[in-house]
């Protein structure tokens, strides 16, 4: 490639880390999205899924290299889709946020696959940095 902007900006694209946000709420989705896609972090979102059924199609469509991922949502919950996202795509990261504060159900995501587990409520700096640890 030739150094013009449009061969850098798809160089830069190239070493960006794919995002795919899972949450059945937007206003989590949202929020997350934003600050991930603020520029503090080296990320793309590739996706936003409203639950696990949604997550499992855009993952084969989009081949996201790292999730945030709700745990409780309708028609397939976080625990089956850590499954299905691990299944589909081994290296998949997978970052766990949740208002499940009980701690078999995290440990059960991380034996699942999961890499990472954040607590709702949440700041935006524990999200950064949890993202910046899963995207090393």
């Amino acid at each position: 490639m030739r150094n013009t902007p449009e061969a850098n900006a798809a160089r830069q694209d190239l070493t960006r880390v794919r995002l795919m946000v899972v949450d059945d709420s937007s206003v989590i989705r949202n929020r997350i999205a934003r600050i991930a896609g603020n520029g503090l972090l080296n990320t793309h979102i590739v996706g936003l899924a409203r639950n696990g059924l949604e997550a499992v199609r855009l993952c084969a469509q989009y081949q996201p290299d790292l999730v945030t991922l709700d745990l409780t949502m309708p028609e397939m919950d976080g625990i089956d889709c850590v499954d299905a996202l691990v299944k589909l795509k081994p290296d998949i990261r997978v970052l766990v946020v949740s208002a499940l504060s009980d701690k078999v159900t995290a440990l059960e995501a991380i034996k699942r696959g999961a890499n990472g587990f954040l607590f709702k409520p949440f700041t935006d700096e524990q999200l950064v940095q949890a993202l910046k640890e899963l995207s090393q």
